[in-house]
């Protein structure tokens, strides 16, 4: 590579892969998908900011491309994670086939069709075959889900699959209650309105399940 005259002897691209930088003290720095992601969006917002008639010089607003797009990437974290990876190993053996229930797991997720947050809480139970799953490990399954673009009744069902495939339990049930802000904050404007969603499988399934019974029991507390 020529440097012309007047060129920083600092750093160069590394022109075969010009993600690369070239430095004496770093001899080759590549930016990470993240940083990459960031960048983008970090552009898109400069350009929102401005369409809508803002200026972008102004004090409050100088960083507000940067810090929006570092907060999308983690609000949309959940595409880079893996269930495997989520679960780690944390699944043990059963002593009994008692119900097992989580109530009350906290969330936000952002709306697929507005881009806007909905948040709530989780439910969950299943009943153990021969495995249960360490308890913080469905936060965890209900994070990954969460944070994507998302709409509710996918989430539920996610959630459900995702315990189901884990660890083949007997049946296992997941309800989702929350307050959409597309629903909210646009259109309509109703506040305080909650949707409540519902995947049930195996022995959760039949409107006669003494399972279910128990699990609505255990929520209603």
């Amino acid at each position: 590579m020529i440097r012309k005259r007047g060129e920083s002897k600092s750093s160069s691209v590394d022109e075969k892969n010009p993600e690369v930088t070239v430095s004496p003290m770093c001899p080759r720095v590549k930016r990470s998908k993240k940083e990459d992601a960031v960048s983008v969006i970090e552009k898109s917002m400069r350009d929102t900011i401005a369409a809508i008639g803002e200026d972008l010089d102004r004090q409050g607003l100088v960083k507000t491309p940067l810090r929006a797009a570092k907060a999308m990437v983690d609000l949309a974290s959940g595409y880079k994670m893996d269930l495997k990876d989520v679960v780690n190993e944390a699944v043990f053996e059963a002593e009994s086939q008692d119900m097992v229930v989580v109530r009350d797991i906290p969330f936000h997720s952002l709306c697929e069709h507005h881009v806007l947050p909905f948040y709530g809480r989780v439910h969950v139970g299943y009943v153990p075959r021969d495995t249960i799953l360490g308890i913080s490990k469905f936060a965890r399954i209900v994070n990954m889900y969460a944070k994507r673009l998302q709409i509710q009744e996918r989430l539920t069902s996610k959630i459900a699959q995702a315990i189901q495939q884990t660890l083949n339990p007997l049946g296992v049930v997941v309800v989702v209650e929350a307050s959409h802000m597309c629903m909210e904050m646009r259109g309509v404007q109703k506040i305080g309105s909650i949707t409540s969603t519902c995947s049930k499988l195996g022995v959760f399934q039949g409107g006669q399940s003494e399972y279910a019974k128990e699990f609505w029991a255990h929520i209603r507390r």
